[in-house]
């Protein structure tokens, strides 16, 4: 293996924590690896694998080596979505780099060289990683080009302006001179970077716009890429929770007879969130915590289920709520309406499901603690993880490592399964690595689920099939409160009507309400948030008022989207690319969608089918999506399909419900995803920008849902308005 097959450096001393046979298959690899990096918290971790060398630090961000090499300091997570590609192409157009020269590599947890513009600390999410690095990278890239001409023009005496740089070479033609960026890079290190850098006019660029090669994927393919779950400390422990089978309920008593009668069972440790046990092997510690006869104090435990909640949500929707916008009246429009249409949707509990499960690697050691975890927000993670420990957040090291996917999951104000790795940590003989690792199904069952919601609207019309009047009322938690993101007391959590109060369509009266409820179970964040239960309420809803007005679902959004020419034009492009209008097979309907999400716009039209049996089949979906300059037209269809997927499975088979507070749900047999061959076709069509990139991790997932729901519809005439979809709306 070389280091073209293996393009990115994992961090901190990643080669001697992998088992061993995995650690003599990259032992010859080794030195392509792992860089030189001075960064000072990740010095000493790879000081013992790396020999000293100069490298050229051009800024936080990037860094070359000798061996011409150039590594992209990459401050976000990688969790599947490509930031280990986007981020470093970025750079390479700015420095005209070759692209077989880059690499990428995780930053360490220090939020003053590595927040995230959009958030004010380290963290990856909101599909804000390309958006909150495209001007600061290219800078980056432009600054470190710079000093190499700057070198170059210095060592061989001739005018900067006179020097070119393509594909990783410098070059002087009338002296003939040339170098590579590792020939320049010990001189480039010397000199003072510039005040202010010239980027590239975009019609120059060589690189952004073009399909890359991803950076991981060989080492994904062959398995060397390492995880979070691949590290194996020396001397390493294994660690599995108890958690209360309620939400809010507390360990009152334990008995750990039977558990520590297992061979390899090290300790019990009774911990904040519930009882766990260190064993040294994972299936030992899960066997034995399966063992322990805990008692429940459920007296402060969330005890309702589903359908209680769901009778509590209905009865709040009707009534008043907050108002999250209001234009015109609404109410005396409504009074005039020729004809109302009015329905009541009801959408559950989501899991985020993440292939790889939850699990982090703490070691706490003569006051300084390193963790080993798919980071999602490092400068959270190392300030909760401080505080368990009782030391201060910069003695806390976070080696951030790839992530089997997260969905907004590892993604949490508590830091859950790495404060509780500390915790356990904390317990153990002084510098005790401890590997705790969360079961399928304690994820499953573990809370921080994307909140239930149910959605009462109401639409006037007049005599000529105008909506004159638009009502919506929305009854669910807040993801935001009690979080750093909650806002000013009392004002409108902006993630529960995101989808509904920026609804793009001209309408005269709109009146958007919000009921925040407080209940017991933990939520969070999924991917696209609001928009996964507000842009399907909009758009079903949208093409219910549509048939009430005897007009064609296209055609009516196109009519009110003059002021949103964005959403109008991936509306267009998605019918014209999915032939709306034409003929289609018997037993065939197609149904449209549009959402902006996380400032990109997406529209999809779905081909549904029915069969001679009455199932309905998800045909095809074609996709048209407008981020921006579009960096990786690759990555982008990948994660158009990837959300699409996403959301198919959600709106078909998801569904978290309780009863009596004790979730029923726990592994893939309960909690459905969407298997391979129910994956439709997919197309997907990138308008073509000049405006700043956004981001495409989240937003393919809104419109699927509605686009899918509302060809069922056009098949059967009956809406979809209670998810998922159960087996009578896929059979009618």
């Amino acid at each position: 293996m070389n280091k073209q097959a293996f393009p990115f450096a994992q961090t901190a001393s990643s080669v001697s924590n992998l088992t061993p046979s995995r650690r003599d298959m990259l032992k010859g690899a080794a030195a392509g690896l792992i860089i030189s990096f001075t960064f000072a918290p990740m010095a000493r971790a790879l000081a013992a694998v790396t020999p000293a060398k100069k490298d050229f630090e051009a800024n936080a961000f990037v860094r070359i080596a000798p061996d011409n090499t150039v590594t992209v300091i990459i401050k976000h997570l990688e969790m599947g979505q490509g930031v280990y590609t986007g981020l470093p192409t970025i750079v390479a157009e700015e420095l005209d780099a070759d692209w077989s020269q880059m690499r990428a590599e995780s930053a360490p947890a220090n939020a003053e060289l590595y927040k995230n513009l959009a958030f004010g600390m380290q963290g990856t999410g909101g599909s804000t990683a390309i958006a909150n690095s495209y001007d600061q990278l290219r800078k980056a890239g432009a600054t470190a080009r710079a000093m190499l001409v700057e070198a170059a023009a210095k060592e061989w005496k001739v005018p900067a302006a006179d020097i070119v740089v393509k594909k990783g070479v410098i070059s002087h033609a009338s002296s003939n001179h040339t170098a590579t960026f590792g020939q320049m890079a010990e001189k480039a290190a010397a000199l003072t970077p510039p005040a202010d850098v010239k980027l590239k006019d975009p019609k120059d660029f060589t690189l952004i716009g073009t399909v890359l090669p991803r950076m991981d994927n060989v080492a994904k393919t062959t398995g060397t890429a390492i995880f979070a779950l691949d590290i194996v400390r020396p001397g390493m422990v294994y660690a599995s929770i108890a958690h209360p089978p309620r939400f809010g309920g507390k360990m009152k008593r334990v008995d750990d007879t039977a558990a520590k009668k297992i061979k390899g069972v090290i300790a019990v440790v009774p911990i904040s969130t519930g009882v766990a046990v260190v064993a040294d092997s994972f299936w030992t510690a899960k066997q034995a915590r399966d063992a322990l006869q805990i008692t429940w104090d459920d007296s402060k435990a969330e005890k309702r289920g589903t359908a209680e909640l769901t009778a509590e949500y209905k009865a709040l929707a009707k009534t008043p709520g907050q108002s999250a916008r209001k234009e015109g009246n609404a109410a005396e429009a409504m009074k005039k309406a020729a004809k109302t249409v009015d329905t009541e949707f009801e959408f559950p509990f989501l899991a985020h499901a993440p292939m790889e499960p939850l699990d982090a690697t703490v070691e706490f050691k003569d006051g300084a603690c390193e963790v080993w975890a798919g980071s999602q927000f490092q400068t959270v993670d190392q300030g909760n993880v401080a505080k368990a420990l009782g030391i201060k957040p910069e003695q806390v090291t976070i080696h951030t490592l790839l992530a089997g996917g997260s969905f907004g999951r590892r993604a949490n104000f508590t830091s859950d399964y790495i404060t509780e790795a500390a915790e356990i940590a904390k317990s153990l003989p002084n510098g005790t690595p401890v590997k705790l690792i969360w079961t399928r199904e304690d994820d499953i069952k573990g809370g921080k689920y994307r909140p239930m919601y149910v959605h009462s609207m109401k639409a006037g019309l007049d005599d000529k099939g105008n909506v004159i009047a638009w009502t919506h009322r929305i009854v669910g938690q807040s993801i935001m409160k009690g979080t750093p993101f909650q806002g000013q007391p009392g004002s409108v959590d902006a993630t529960s009507v995101e989808g509904a109060a920026n609804l793009p369509y001209d309408l005269p009266n709109i009146d958007v309400e919000i009921h925040t409820t407080d209940i017991g179970v933990p939520i969070l964040w999924w991917r696209s948030v609001g928009s996964t239960h507000n842009s399907y309420a909009t758009e079903v809803f949208t093409d219910m008022v549509a048939k009430a007005a005897g007009k064609d679902p296209y055609a009516f959004r196109q009519a009110l989207l003059d002021k949103h020419p964005r959403h109008k034009a991936v509306l267009d492009l998605a019918a014209q690319k999915a032939g709306w209008g034409s003929a289609l097979p018997k037993d065939t309907a197609r149904g449209i969608a549009v959402a902006e999400a996380f400032g990109s716009f997406v529209a999809q039209v779905a081909e549904v089918s029915r069969d001679a049996k009455g199932k309905i089949k998800v045909e095809r979906i074609v996709c048209a999506v407008d981020c921006g300059v579009a960096i990786n037209p690759d990555m982008i269809r990948a994660q158009m399909e990837g959300g699409i997927g996403y959301g198919l499975g959600a709106i078909m088979k998801g569904a978290i419900t309780l009863k009596d507070g004790v979730v029923e749900q726990s592994n893939f047999d309960s909690y459905d995803v969407l298997r391979i061959d129910e994956m439709p076709k997919v197309e997907v069509y990138i308008v073509s920008s000049g405006t700043a990139p956004t981001g495409v991790g989240e937003p393919g997932v809104p419109p699927v849902g509605p686009a899918v729901a509302n060809a069922i519809f056009a098949l059967t005439g009956k809406p979809i308005t209670q998810l998922p979809f159960n087996k009578k709306a896929l059979s009618s």
